[in-house]
């Protein structure tokens, strides 16, 4: 029976830790006041009939602070990143030069700083949702092994393991936010 709990608890800390690490790769991709390669991670461009993510099909590479280049591996690929890039309306404007795609972020504004930082507040707010989904079915499932003969005891004990769980999860998605918002808001 405490081999039960035992799983019980790891799939619950699992799910948790699973949503931080969700949280910081989607918050990865919304931009900040500098240049950032992972702006691109969620783009899939058209290659020969097949959606590839742009990783897949160029390099990405930070110049400085506010440019990006991309270089694709076949010189016919251009067009499609830049079509590509034009429909995900991430607010930037490609260069083609023929060889490489240039991208010179323009500098935000205080509007867009604070609208981004909202959107990353819900980020964050769909990660503790996620985070106490995992502590409802974690509690849940413990009284059930309740009800079928493991001790009341060692029940409630398994109940404030997991919403220590659940404490230190929501913190670290706080953490995260904390960071990303000062990230934001920098100029």
């Amino acid at each position: 029976m405490q081999e039960e709990i035992d799983l019980i608890l790891g799939i619950a800390r699992q799910s948790m830790s699973a949503a931080i690490e969700h949280l910081t790769n989607e918050l990865a991709k919304v931009r900040t006041g500098k240049a950032s390669a992972n702006m691109f991670d969620g783009l899939f461009v058209d290659y020969y009939g097949s959606s590839t993510a742009l990783s897949g099909v160029a390099t990405v590479k930070v110049l400085d602070g506010r440019t990006i280049t991309i270089t694709p591996w076949e010189k016919n690929m251009i067009k499609p990143i830049e079509s590509a890039i034009f429909e995900a309306n991430m607010g930037v404007t490609p260069q083609n030069d023929g060889i490489l795609i240039r991208i010179t972020l323009p500098p935000m504004t205080e509007e867009r700083r604070k609208e981004l930082a909202k959107t990353a507040s819900g980020m964050v707010e769909h990660a503790k949702v996620s985070i106490r989904n995992a502590r409802r079915e974690a509690i849940e499932d413990v009284k059930k092994a309740v009800k079928n003969g493991y001790s009341e005891d060692l029940g409630k004990r398994a109940e404030a393991t997991v919403q220590a769980f659940t404490d230190e999860f929501t913190g670290k998605a706080d953490k995260v936010f904390e960071l990303k918002q000062k990230d934001i808001m920098t100029i």
